[in-house]
């Protein structure tokens, strides 16, 4: 989770103003919030996310100790491709998350022959990444799903209309799934090369080769 730090400041002389910083992530915040603190020279000191809920330090520790057990600060790499002569599709994920003060990747594949396009490989992709954030109990969190698929990343953050009546489709089979864990998408558009190894993993499962596994990271 995002959040921004706002306070009034004080000066020795008496001067207040009050002072937002940037967005970061959670933990950052409270690291420099209550270096803040430490100063004797604030007040009114809150967190606000990107749904301008107001926190306060006491609420950030508890929320932050809460999650700790479970999967978060989640980042998904996905891709999808079509072989037109096979009319095979491949679907590759990868997800980095931490759990227990550890980090880990889990990579999987899926080699699939009911879909009929490019595109809806990629909205595959995305939503065989669902699947396996809800087997990892991810419920309740933020999580950013990175894809090199202009069509998919524009198209559920909502730049691009979807008129094709299979994507639509799975847009929606997509959005239910987010609603139904109550994770909210950050969507981020890259290159392939910035997706290189979920676009490696759905190039081996057209070849047949299954990848399934978690690993910790350091």
């Amino acid at each position: 989770m995002d959040l921004r730090i706002e306070i009034t400041y004080k000066t020795p002389k008496g001067i207040e103003t009050t002072l937002s910083s940037e967005e970061m992530e959670e933990g950052k915040a409270l690291m420099i919030a209550e270096d803040l603190e430490r100063t004797g020279r604030t007040k009114n000191l809150t967190f606000i996310d990107s749904d301008a809920h107001t926190w306060t330090i006491k609420e950030l520790k508890k929320y932050m100790k809460g999650i700790q057990t479970e999967p978060h600060h989640i980042t998904v790499y996905f891709d999808g491709g079509f072989d037109r002569e096979t009319r095979k599709s491949g679907l590759g994920i990868a997800i980095y998350y931490e759990q227990n003060g550890k980090s880990y990747r889990l990579r999987k594949n899926a080699l699939v022959d009911e879909l009929g396009t490019n595109n809806e490989a990629e909205y595959a992709a995305l939503h065989l990444a669902l699947k396996e954030l809800e087997l990892l109990g991810v419920r309740h969190l933020p999580a950013k799903f990175v894809g090199d698929s202009q069509v998919v990343i524009n198209q559920l953050s909502g730049e691009w209309p979807c008129y094709e009546q299979e994507l639509n489709k799975w847009a929606d089979r997509i959005e239910n799934k987010l609603e139904q864990l109550d994770v909210k998408p950050d969507y981020e558009f890259v290159s392939r090369k910035g997706n290189k190894e979920a676009d490696h993993l759905a190039t081996q499962a057209l070849k047949e080769i299954e990848v399934e596994g978690t690993v910790e990271i350091s």
